[in-house]
């Protein structure tokens, strides 16, 4: 299998618009430009959405906005809803609040490898530094060393690892299935693996592992870990954390599947959506 030439970003997103035109302006700045956008978003509110759709960054990238009602946290569904509607064989899963280096998707493009999918990396930003993001004030993306060298002096970055670029090779491969550092929120695979483990699974229920349980049924149908850091780091803007009533529950489904050599969603991205109320915007 080729590299991919163009390459479908589908970024998950719920009420933060702000964020997400931190994100969407990253993605303007890209060296690599053969990409299109698809937004997936989990039921934000019309002022949100309507945020969105009238930027000028969203209709420079000709954007594809794809939204459902909101009914909780349902990760999984909306990011396969996303999947359905990219047209790319090669898919990268970003989360709203993740801004992507200027080189993030030449990246990936070269990590991606036939049998492996591409576990990407973060640097945590503070909330000081988030705001000003946030704000317009201060960009993240194309800055020097001295810049994240201060940074991280002032405790506004957890990491400097983005400020290296390593080649690809066999030290990034991780063939043994771990729990440790998966990242859904920055993400690269090809489409035929998406399909061939069906998506991810939408009966789980409320935040948490939703990720992990796709990653357990990747490795389970052979496709193996490639880790991005070095590479493909994202600055992953502060926010408050989740409500994770639910997460030591979905963690116990993830643990009794270990055990199996289970590979296809309960309820995936197959399903029958005739009944599915989305709205999709295509700029």
């Amino acid at each position: 299998m080729n590299p991919p030439e163009s390459v479908s970003v589908v970024i998950t997103t719920y009420n933060r618009s702000d964020a997400l035109l931190a994100v969407l302006a990253g993605l303007e700045l890209q060296t690599d430009r053969n990409f299109e956008v698809v937004v997936a978003d989990d039921g934000s509110r019309e002022e949100h959405r309507r945020v969105i759709l009238e930027s000028p960054v969203a209709r420079e990238l000709r954007l594809v906005h794809v939204w459902h009602p909101d009914v909780g946290f349902t990760a999984s569904q909306v990011r396969n809803i996303g999947v359905v509607a990219a047209k790319e064989r090669y898919i990268i899963l970003l989360d709203g609040d993740c801004v992507p280096e200027v080189d993030f998707i030449a990246q990936h493009k070269a990590l991606a490898q036939a049998g492996f999918f591409v576990n990407g990396s973060r640097v945590l930003l503070s909330p000081e530094l988030t705001q000003r993001v946030l704000a317009g004030s201060e960009p993240v993306c194309g800055r020097s060393s001295c810049y994240w060298f201060k940074q991280r002096l002032l405790g506004r970055a957890s990491k400097l690892s983005h400020l290296l670029r390593l080649p690809d090779g066999f030290w990034r491969l991780a063939r043994k299935f771990s729990w440790k550092g998966i990242r859904s929120c920055n993400m690269g695979l090809w489409r035929t693996d998406f399909e061939r483990v069906d998506g991810f699974d939408e009966s789980f229920i409320g935040w948490g592992h939703e990720d992990a349980d796709f990653v357990l049924r990747l490795h389970h149908s052979g496709v193996v870990r490639k880790n991005g850091f070095c590479a493909t780091e994202v600055f992953h803007l502060w926010h408050q954390e989740a409500n994770r009533n639910n997460a030591s529950q979905n963690a116990q489904i993830v643990q009794e599947r270990v055990k199996t050599g289970v590979t296809r969603s309960t309820l995936g991205y197959s399903k029958n959506r005739a009944n599915d109320d989305v709205v999709v915007t295509r700029l």
